[in-house]
């Protein structure tokens, strides 16, 4: 392949037979040891890249990425549905009814399915989301579609 290219190896081929010399050899890596330094940081973040073309904001992709940048072994993240529960009403203000109950929560604003987040990511209950939080959320940020929202919760 054209890009594994061996240039140490290509400086000893290219040196006439007579001149292969250890000193002089040893010189010319010495010499091709920049480019040698950037031709390993380009394989690698050309792997980078190709990964991350890899995957997608689809769950099944989105969870692989995740599991494999902070969970590798046991990969325990995972990822479900965001709008769970319709809003029930006891009655509306505009019924006029005598008694009111005043405002009762029996669900966070995020659970309803007109106003919550559309997916969910479950993380392991000893993982130190603190510490996380940033690189978390940049790698959902960067995969995720940008109309989607998302929420980050520690598993119970």
């Amino acid at each position: 392949m054209w890009y594994k290219l061996d240039l140490n190896k290509l400086v000893v081929l290219l040196v006439p037979t007579f001149l292969r010399r250890p000193l002089f050899i040893s010189w010319l890596q010495s010499l091709v040891a920049p480019l040698v330094s950037v031709q390993q940081s380009w394989y690698v973040k050309r792997l980078d890249n190709l990964y991350k073309l890899d995957h997608n904001g689809q769950i099944c992709y989105l969870r692989k990425a995740l599991n494999d940048a902070f969970d590798p072994s046991l990969r325990r993240i995972y990822i479900t549905d965001g709008n769970k529960y319709t809003r029930a009403y006891i009655y509306t203000n505009g019924e006029q009814q005598t008694k009111y109950l005043g405002k009762m929560h029996l669900r966070q604003v995020d659970d309803y399915a007109d106003t919550g987040v559309d997916f969910r990511v479950i993380m392991p209950s000893d993982f130190s989301l603190p510490s996380n939080i940033y690189q978390l959320r940049a790698l959902i940020d960067f995969y995720k579609l940008a109309s989607k929202r998302y929420l980050i919760e520690l598993q119970q």
